[in-house]
């Protein structure tokens, strides 16, 4: 399994299993949600890769965006809730990965916005993490 996806497995599992955030989006987290899904859920959005080799060290910097969307009458408290959910899932968290080592992770930047529906409002939840490849 490669890095990548060593590290959206991880983080998945966090959030399913996290109470915080089971509370506001139930299991509701998603890959590639349908176009039907229920609100409020998260999803996984973009993210990039940078080498980060150190001596005799393979390593790597991922950041992942992670969307959290809601459609409470266009109102960002529950998109907040969730996203603050999320982050405090995330930030710091110590998890095994099961080829790789992950080395830190931290939640580097939390947006708000509303879409131009105008009904619904989006949380972009930014994580980094640096992983020690094998």
């Amino acid at each position: 399994m490669t890095a990548s996806n060593e590290l959206q497995v991880l983080i998945y599992g966090r959030l399913v299993a996290d109470p915080g955030v089971h509370a506001i989006c139930a299991d509701r987290i998603y890959d590639a949600p349908s176009k039907d899904a229920p609100f409020p859920y998260v999803s996984f959005g973009p993210s990039d890769v940078v080498e980060d080799d150190a001596e005799c060290i393979t390593g790597r910097t991922e950041t992942i965006q992670l969307d959290c969307w809601s459609r409470t009458s266009g109102k960002f408290k529950e998109v907040k809730s969730l996203a603050d959910a999320v982050k405090k899932a995330l930030h710091k968290y110590d998890g095994a990965l099961t080829v790789n080592a992950l080395v830190q992770m931290r939640v580097i930047g939390i947006r708000f916005f509303k879409d131009p529906d105008n009904i619904t409002t989006h949380g972009v939840v930014t994580v980094e993490a640096m992983i020690e490849e094998n």
